[in-house]
């Protein structure tokens, strides 16, 4: 039989503080440790959360057009232009509008992936 290990009293505190190679958070991000995984969700669900939004403004403001004319009649049947507000709204305003919506979409997709390199460099930083 073997002895027995001797015990070891962790405290947080010490864990913090010891020093750590700094490419081991790249490293955890490329060999999927639980510590890379749980970076890498971190930025998936944020990334999830900026697409689920933007895509929630689209559909309110283009899905929300067919109820706006079924509530205002009179915009439905309105022309400007000599074209109908309908189709001024749906054919020619909705392109900016989406336009918009992606380049929203592209700013807060790259500052998401900004502040996870930000935070993966301050990481290792900190760890060295």
């Amino acid at each position: 039989m073997e002895p027995p290990t001797p015990r070891v009293r962790v405290v947080l505190g010490d864990v913090a503080r010891a020093p750590i190679d700094p490419a081991r958070t790249r490293a955890e991000l490329e060999e999927q440790s639980p510590v890379g995984a749980a970076l890498a969700r971190g930025l998936v669900r944020a990334q999830l959360a900026v697409a689920v939004r933007l895509a929630a403004v689209v559909a309110v403001g283009l899905g929300g057009l067919p109820l706006l004319f079924a509530a205002a009649p009179a915009l439905g049947r309105a022309h400007l232009f000599g074209i109908s507000v309908p189709w001024l709204l749906l054919g020619v305003a909705a392109y900016p509008f989406l336009f918009a919506v992606g380049y929203a979409y592209v700013r807060l997709a790259e500052r998401n992936e900004a502040e996870f390199v930000a935070l993966v460099e301050d990481r290792s930083h900190q760890q060295s």
